[in-house]
């Protein structure tokens, strides 16, 4: 059985957003999943969220998730709660939209674990009161949350049944924890994994989201990571995720197309 292919709209960021998910469509995949920035400014632009919602359905794509959550893992206090209050209204873009998962970026300082497994744990019951899942991210450049088990941890803290988490090989180089805790999760647990590569140089530890190339041009192992989403039976989203501006000044049907056919050259080889 093989993955389900989504494209991340970053990778044709500057596409408006109807265009996305059309050329998402249009390419071949089966899901996209969307920025609630590029949801605002549809909004803004004088769209709304029922015509999107058209939108999506009428091209056949799922929604695996919107991007994303932040402000929900800080102490009590007026940055907690206005924080919050945006998370609720992005819950409420993404079950409108479609989404199935929100993704929950976590904070890039420094971390107080066991507040963020509580604090996941609530924002994974506030999401499913808006019939959405708020999933654990971590990041490479981030100081503490860095790691699959940087993530992995504070969703064990959370306690709570419906924890998931979105993989990201870029972040396991980047972060210098690598592909095997994906060993240690459920099939279940897993959202979303985003797929990505990263060039020997610059050094790991000075790489950026732009510095991201087209998987299989890099020198990460993407079949050892391919290798362990089988091993604990994952078969669900596989979503290329790019940031590059050389890419965004590209013909976005072409860019997506050139996306598609790479990951699957390299997830059923």
């Amino acid at each position: 059985m093989s993955f389900r292919y989504s494209l991340n709209s970053s990778t044709i960021k500057p596409t408006p957003i109807v265009r996305k998910i059309e050329i998402a469509a249009e390419v071949g995949y089966a899901g996209i999943e969307l920025w609630h920035a590029d949801i605002d400014l549809f909004l803004e632009s004088g769209g709304t969220l029922a015509e999107l919602r058209r939108v999506v359905e009428a091209s056949g794509l799922a929604v695996p998730t919107s991007i994303m959550l932040k402000g929900w893992c800080e102490p009590d206090g007026p940055e907690y709660d206005a924080g919050i209050e945006e998370c609720k209204r992005r819950l409420g873009q993404a079950a409108a939209v479609g989404a199935k998962h929100v993704i929950a970026g976590p904070p890039h300082g420094a971390v107080d674990f066991e507040l963020a497994g509580q604090r996941y744990g609530e924002l994974v019951d506030l999401g499913l009161s808006f019939g959405v899942r708020p999933t654990m991210e971590y990041l490479g450049f981030a100081q503490d949350v860095n790691t699959i088990a940087a993530a992995i941890d504070i969703m064990r803290r959370s306690g709570h049944s419906e924890a998931t988490i979105v993989l990201d090989p870029f972040h396991d180089f980047r972060g210098g924890g690598g592909h095997e805790a994906i060993l240690e999760l459920k099939a279940e647990q897993v959202a979303m994994c985003h797929f990505d590569d990263a060039p020997a140089t610059p050094p790991a530890d000075e790489q950026r989201d732009p510095d991201r190339v087209m998987p299989g041009e890099g020198i990460i192992d993407l079949p050892r990571v391919l290798s362990h989403l089988r091993t604990i039976g994952y078969r669900g989203w596989i979503s290329l995720e790019l940031f590059r501006e050389d890419l965004w000044a590209e013909d976005p049907l072409e860019v997506a197309r050139r996306g598609l056919v790479v990951m699957q050259q390299i997830c059923e080889a």
